[in-house]
């Protein structure tokens, strides 16, 4: 696309952001000035560090692939950000405890846009790199992207809706008498949750935000003392999924990276005299990880399709279980 074509996509972008940020400010029973000003300073926000976060997560994405982007990073940094910023316009505001809540909710709101714009960077600019590797026309995949972007967008509302109704998620239970241990856990989300709760209701532990940066730190520097003077590494991304992912998500990464370990161990021994020894080595594991992508796709695929058998079954007066055995 053309410079021009890109300004006055980015110019309507901005226009309908700002007034998307306005439809969710206008509920709050604010005064016409902080209707605006929150708008604004929300919309301002999300763009400039959208900027910075979509190239940094846009260069990422083509040296090593979109899946090792650092989006976790870039959504606690955007909720920290967009906290502070609006803590500092509202101080005296954000005092009454309803609009405390508000404040927290647009903090997250704000960081949502912010976490589209990384996720959406990551994608779009490693499908670029596929069609300029393959000699595909560019100003064409930009139109199909920007058309992904709009159905993805339309098909993640109902969805999303369609999982909380099913079973809810850890602290927003749909339904009384629900099991709350059912519920998604939503880590990520739960942990940014905590942060802005914190920044905003002044009780947030800042000592343990600096001590988890000093052991983020220290992780690095073993991780690079390791890969120089022997054959090991100590991943600081790894150390830091194991403190906050719960054991539900932990222990089958642990059985995977296991099993992976032990088939290429087997599979090294089975091609050692091999003379396209990588080539096999390398052939395998792709179609490892796209065995494993499957499972990943369809255990996914399958709990929105139980997520809308439950709901059915509940709008109908049904049990919330209909799949159950009841043994």
């Amino acid at each position: 696309l053309s410079l021009k074509s890109i300004f006055i996509l980015f110019v309507l972008m901005v226009v309908g952001l700002f007034i998307t940020f306005y439809s969710f400010v206008e509920d709050a029973n604010l005064s016409i000035y902080y209707q605006m000003l929150f708008s604004f300073i929300g919309t301002l926000v999300s763009v400039l560090i959208g900027f910075f976060v979509a190239a940094a997560c846009g260069y990422m994405a083509g040296l090593v692939g979109s899946s090792s982007s650092p989006i976790s990073g870039i959504g606690l940094i955007g909720v920290i950000i967009s906290s502070i910023v609006f803590l500092v316009l509202g101080v005296e505001l954000f005092q009454d405890p309803m609009l405390s809540k508000f404040a927290v909710a647009l903090a997250i709101f704000t960081t949502s846009v912010i976490l589209a714009t990384a996720a959406i960077s990551n994608d779009n600019l490693q499908d670029l790199k596929t069609g300029h590797l393959v000699g595909a026309t560019p100003w064409k995949q930009q139109v199909a992207l920007l058309v992904g972007c709009v159905f993805g967008a339309l098909a993640i509302v109902p969805v999303l809706n369609l999982l909380y109704q099913a079973y809810g998620f850890v602290g927003a239970i749909p339904r009384e008498g629900m099991d709350a241990s059912s519920a998604l856990a939503a880590p990520q989300a739960n942990l940014m949750s905590t942060i802005a709760q914190g920044i905003f209701h002044h009780n947030i532990e800042w000592g343990y935000m600096a001590f988890g940066v000093f052991v983020g730190i220290l992780m690095i520097i073993i991780d690079k003392i390791l890969r120089r003077t022997q054959k090991m590494s100590l991943p600081p991304l790894a150390v830091g999924i194991g403190i906050y992912l719960p054991p539900a998500v932990n222990i089958p990464l642990v059985i995977g990276g296991i099993l992976k370990f032990i088939v290429m161990q087997y599979l090294t021994k089975k091609y050692a005299k091999n003379s396209h020894k990588e080539e096999k080595l390398a052939s395998c594991e792709q179609r490892g990880t796209l065995f494993a992508s499957g499972l990943i796709v369809g255990e996914s695929i399958f709990g929105v399709i139980i997520a809308g058998i439950t709901v059915f079954s509940v709008s109908m007066g049904g049990s919330e279980n209909p799949l159950a055995l009841n043994l």
